[in-house]
């Protein structure tokens, strides 16, 4: 998968998920990498308030090639305090 590949060709990613991050200003795997999960989790809340959690581990997971119910406890905790600063 190339750096410049769309946002939609993440791991963990539902066609919904997509275009809210679209909203939000990520359109390729690459910004969201720039950005980093947490920051991309924010503004994507900040559009669309119903967006859970589950987003956050999608993002998180899906950078690293993971299926989200991969990360663990701690990383899911850690993960929602950064989301919650």
């Amino acid at each position: 998968m190339t750096d410049d590949a769309p946002i939609e060709c993440l791991l963990n990613l539902a066609s919904k998920s997509g275009q809210w991050l679209r909203d939000a200003g990520i359109t390729t795997i690459a910004e969201l990498e720039r950005r980093g999960a947490v920051v991309a989790y924010r503004l994507v809340k900040q559009r669309h308030p119903t967006a859970s959690l589950n987003l956050l581990w999608a993002l998180a997971a899906g950078l690293k090639g993971k299926d989200w119910r991969e990360l663990t406890e701690a990383t899911k905790n850690r993960l929602r305090k950064e989301a919650e600063e």
